[in-house]
């Protein structure tokens, strides 16, 4: 006996953060729950080559899709870093109020400089970031980052220090929800 064929439709889901919608392609609209999507954000933040991943939940009849890490393309850092600077990197793991997660900054001194300096730049930079962060929800988090409301004033802070010629999170991901 034959089965009759089951045909894939394409369902709506909204990304609030970016105020955008897509299509997903399944059999129903179950089944998107838990689907990635990864979404290119370089025209949307003019010529910023950054890539958003975000994680589908389906409440009801509608598919909300929400962010799950945030990161720069390494075209765009290379593009940026230039002879004659340093460039300053870190990694690390902090709590925010829903989840665990996990930044790492990229910072470009205009010159370049010593590991001391170099070291007091990473150290600051840690250290702003945790106490900015451990109050504010991952939803929040992405938004500010997408405005440029962290990397301005941490670039301010961090002025103090040595001079910036860029301020930026490569990596913003979300390890675990609490």
């Amino acid at each position: 006996m034959a089965q009759a064929k089951r045909k894939k439709k394409f369902f709506d889901v909204e990304m609030p953060i970016i105020d955008k919608q897509t299509q997903l392609q399944a059999y129903e609209l179950k089944e998107l729950d838990g689907r990635l999507i990864k979404y290119d954000l370089t025209r949307l933040l003019r010529g910023k080559s950054m890539l958003i991943q975000l994680k589908v939940k389906v409440e009801g009849e509608k598919a909300i899709a929400t962010p799950r890490n945030i990161k720069l393309l390494p075209c765009f850092l290379k593009r940026m870093v230039r002879k004659g600077t340093n460039y300053i990197e870190d990694s690390f793991s902090t709590k925010c109020k829903d989840a665990q997660i996990r930044i790492k900054p990229f910072l470009i001194s205009r010159r370049k400089v010593s590991r001391a300096v170099r070291k007091a730049l990473r150290e600051k930079a840690k250290e702003e970031l945790i106490n900015y962060v451990k109050d504010k929800t991952t939803e929040t988090l992405f938004e500010e980052i997408l405005k440029n409301q962290i990397q301005k004033p941490l670039s301010l802070k961090l002025k103090k220090i040595y001079p910036l010629s860029l301020c930026e999170l490569r990596v913003v991901e979300v390890e675990k929800e609490l």
